[in-house]
């Protein structure tokens, strides 16, 4: 008993017990502290890149209110004679009014945007929801066709317009989007739908609905951040779409936008670049409207596509 009594008692265990995972990220969030110099620098670079990126608009602004002759003369922001000349001009200049040229775009977007929305949609519940033969294969060709430049294909698709008699109409613009060719579109909206949990089809089938009322009546309404943000995207690329207006339209009264703003340029003699100016600040308000009422769509249509 007095050995026992005599034996050295063991050390107590340290109550501070150290986890060797959460150490370091303990450590690394203190090294991460706030810093109100570190924030200043950044906040104060990043309005510098912002200012650099935006000053090309804003000199294009201000230079839609300066006289012809001194656009050039002067860079900076701050103009000197003040004039709404360039606007009243610019608008009755080419052969027909401003709006004219306005409402062509419109007609070849509105179309464009139907025909993206429909049959995306339609490929995209095809792609993510049936199951057919050959169903892979063909979806990574349509992948493939992302890769492919559009100008690749320019002189085949002209003959075969031609051969149509569609040239000189819209029809070259607006017809192949309701064929679904706009590939990006079709995997955006597919990589949403994939996203859906597939109980809510399995539920439409047991009350009777077949693929068309699942497809209107459940798919698409919850759809709607995916078709906003091809509604948008569609808008853009096709409001300021020169190349294919200027290889499918002649006649002068079925100009878009961008060939009307070409026209104020001439190569061989005089370019009016204030109402050129004047004009464009006119073509990017609707631009400007739709991406500001669809901003907030078209964030959640790219951030939730793809996340199950």
């Amino acid at each position: 008993m007095t050995e026992i009594a005599n034996e050295p008692a063991e050390p107590q265990m340290s109550t501070l017990i150290v986890d060797p995972v959460t150490a370091p990220v303990r450590s690394t969030r203190r090294a991460r502290a706030y810093n109100p110099v570190t924030s200043t620098i950044k906040h104060v670079l990043l309005i510098a890149a912002s200012l650099l990126m935006v000053y090309p608009l804003l000199w294009m602004l201000v230079s839609s209110f300066r006289p012809t002759d001194e656009i050039f003369r002067d860079t900076g922001l701050i103009p000197t004679h003040f004039t709404f000349a360039n606007y009243t001009y610019g608008w009755t200049a080419l052969d027909q009014p401003f709006s004219a040229y306005l409402i062509n775009s419109g007609i070849v977007v509105l179309g464009c945007i139907l025909g993206n929305v429909v049959s995306c949609s339609l490929a995209a519940y095809a792609f993510a929801r049936l199951k057919f033969t050959g169903r892979t294969i063909m979806f990574g060709a349509m992948l493939l066709t992302i890769m492919i430049p559009y100008h690749v294909v320019l002189i085949p698709q002209y003959i075969l317009f031609q051969s149509f008699g569609w040239v000189n109409t819209f029809l070259p613009m607006i017809i192949p989007k309701v064929l679904a060719t706009d590939s990006f579109f079709v995997f955006l909206m597919v990589q949403f739908i994939r996203g859906l949990p597939k109980e809510l089809d399995e539920a439409a089938r047991i009350d009777g609905c077949g693929h068309w009322n699942i497809f209107f009546r459940i798919i698409l309404p919850l759809m709607t951040p995916a078709v906003a943000t091809t509604t948008i995207f569609t808008f853009i690329w096709m409001w300021n779409d020169f190349l294919s207006s200027l290889i499918y339209l002649i006649d002068p009264k079925l100009y878009t936008v961008p060939l009307a703003l070409r026209a104020f340029l001439d190569s061989s003699g005089s370019s009016n670049w204030g109402a050129m100016f004047a004009m464009s600040i006119v073509s990017l308000i609707p631009v400007f409207l739709a991406f500001l009422f669809g901003q907030r769509f078209l964030i959640r249509g790219i951030a939730t596509t793809g996340i199950k």
